[in-house]
């Protein structure tokens, strides 16, 4: 049984301690914050739980074999760093670390003592996307033509991050995660709308080394929440909408098919072609309780996460390079992945 630690109990540590509660080979032994009246209903649900506002009397206890980390950005790689130190497994909400330095050391101290260390990418443990993933590794859309995402809501204002590494993170997870080939350089822009704060509005352009194109936006200002994403191929094209209560994830058999003419062969003849729709069977389970199962059988069986290290270091070198290009009016940054 895996006696699991948890630091932080504000918006996502709550879904974090309920999914490892869940898991039957894992318990939640501690729980640490740094405010009294997070706990207290905590306290109440399960009254076996040690509580503190210590959280490095819970990373030096020696009875807890990993901890989860669900703080805020600024203090990942510190908690993170102390726990390897500790000989605890590691499992930290995203993203990994502030920047890509941390993140190598986070990844090194794992290594070097064997431990696992995963990163919280939600998304990638979802149905929807692991079946997308499964189609475009199948070859079913043919050449990969485009990614293109939309995440739009009003709130939640961040004031120690900006929407590229609030929102963004999520699609770029899922873009590396279902796509077979990685973006050579970026392109960023973004504004403030609040005088003082993080840009609360981004527009991201990503280059492949073939015709693929990426392209995310992404706004804690819009009217309507929307979480749209499109991935159009050669054969086939998919529409994944996450807001969608039961078909998420639509394939679309239409495209266009292209020529040469019949007396010069530089002259190209488009034609469009539709077909069917379909939206395949998910089973639509928690994603965090695949993630924490996940985890919990990577410690076990000493086997690497999907959303390992590395995979968190990716995310946050594509991150530093759009805020890099964000800052210099959207000039092309190159990308090493």
């Amino acid at each position: 049984m895996l006696k699991v630690g948890v630091i932080g109990y504000g918006y996502w540590g709550p879904n974090l301690v309920r999914n490892f509660m869940a898991c039957p080979d894992a318990v939640v032994t501690s729980v640490s914050d740094v405010l009294e009246d997070r706990l207290a209903p905590l306290r109440k649900v399960y009254p076996g739980l040690s509580t503190s506002n210590n959280s490095v009397e819970l990373i030096s206890d020696p009875s807890v074999d990993a901890i989860i980390i669900a703080t805020p950005v600024s203090t990942h790689f510190e908690l993170a760093l102390a726990a390897l130190r500790a000989g605890k497994h590691v499992l930290v909400e995203k993203p990994l670390a502030s920047n890509s330095d941390q993140a190598r050391q986070l990844i090194d101290e794992a290594e070097s003592r064997d431990l696992v260390l995963m990163v919280d990418h939600t998304f990638v443990y979802t149905d929807a996307v692991r079946k997308m993933r499964e189609l475009i590794s199948k070859g079913e859309l043919g050449e990969i033509y485009y990614y293109d995402a939309v995440r739009v809501n009003l709130g939640l204002f961040q004031h120690d991050v900006n929407v590229i590494w609030d929102l963004a993170i999520h699609d770029l997870s899922i873009m590396d995660f279902v796509l077979p080939t990685r973006p050579v350089s970026i392109s960023a822009t973004g504004i403030s709308h609040v005088p003082g704060q993080p840009e609360n509005l981004a527009y991201i352009t990503l280059f492949f080394p073939d015709r693929q194109i990426a392209h995310i936006h992404v706004n804690w200002l819009a009217p309507v929440k929307v979480r749209h994403t499109l991935i159009g191929g050669s054969e086939k094209m998919i529409l994944y909408d996450d807001i969608e209560p039961s078909e998420k994830v639509k394939v679309y058999h239409k495209g266009i098919t292209v020529t040469p003419g019949t007396e010069d062969v530089y002259k190209l003849l488009v034609s469009y072609r539709s077909g069917d729709m379909y939206a395949p069977r998910l089973d639509n389970g928690e994603a965090l309780q695949r993630e924490a199962r996940h985890f919990v059988e990577c410690v076990e069986s000493k086997v690497r996460p999907e959303t390992d290290g590395l995979a968190g270091l990716r995310m946050v070198k594509m991150i530093e390079a759009a805020e890099t290009s964000l800052r210099k009016r959207g000039e092309l940054i190159e990308l090493n992945l």
